[in-house]
């Protein structure tokens, strides 16, 4: 769960994205935001520059712009990037790619959901499923999805706090608690 220091920075990554003139595609920047905070993920050296305190903020930003022309990066995710080392929050960056996600999708009008399966889903199941959520959410869904061979069949789908449970092992599990009792 994002911090709010790391919603905040999504938040206005996401108005300047979202900005007049601003020529940026939100997920064109969530890409690149995800892809650079992969990196540094992935490669333990260029995470200890990031975080030290001994290193310059200087020498911090040659290496951003450094990678940012390897990638590359858009102008307006490197200056980002240049912010959150001036403040020193470059540690918050795997909260804040996915918190600016949240932010897009929010002004896109998206509602997101999280959906397991007890078998991979077919295209036509995808987009049959999609819009059924849509219309139980009121606003088009954007899901994720995942595979639990232990429901048996159906699926489970979260949309915020609300469960939507159709699976075979719950309907399992409510007949038998019918005859129990």
């Amino acid at each position: 769960m994002p911090s709010a220091i790391s919603n905040r920075y999504a938040q206005a990554l996401a108005d300047a994205v979202f900005a007049a003139g601003s020529g940026m595609d939100p997920r064109q920047a969530s890409t690149e935001l995800h892809a650079f905070e992969g990196t540094v993920r992935s490669v333990p050296e260029l995470k200890t520059v990031l975080l030290s305190p001994a290193v310059a903020t200087a020498r911090k930003r040659a290496v951003v712009e450094r990678l940012a022309a390897s990638m590359p990066l858009s102008r307006l995710v490197r200056n980002f990037l240049f912010v959150l080392l001036d403040r020193r929050r470059s540690d918050l960056l795997t909260e804040i790619a996915p918190a600016y996600d949240a932010a897009v999708d929010e002004r896109l009008g998206l509602v997101r959901a999280e959906v397991t399966s007890a078998a991979p889903l077919s295209g036509a199941q995808v987009s049959e499923l999609e819009n059924a959520l849509s219309l139980v959410a009121g606003r088009k869904v954007r899901a994720e999805y995942q595979v639990d061979p232990s429901l048996i069949g159906g699926v489970i789908a979260r949309i915020g706090s609300t469960v939507y449970d159709g699976s075979v092992r719950s309907q399992l599990q409510a007949m038998r608690q019918t005859l129990v009792s």
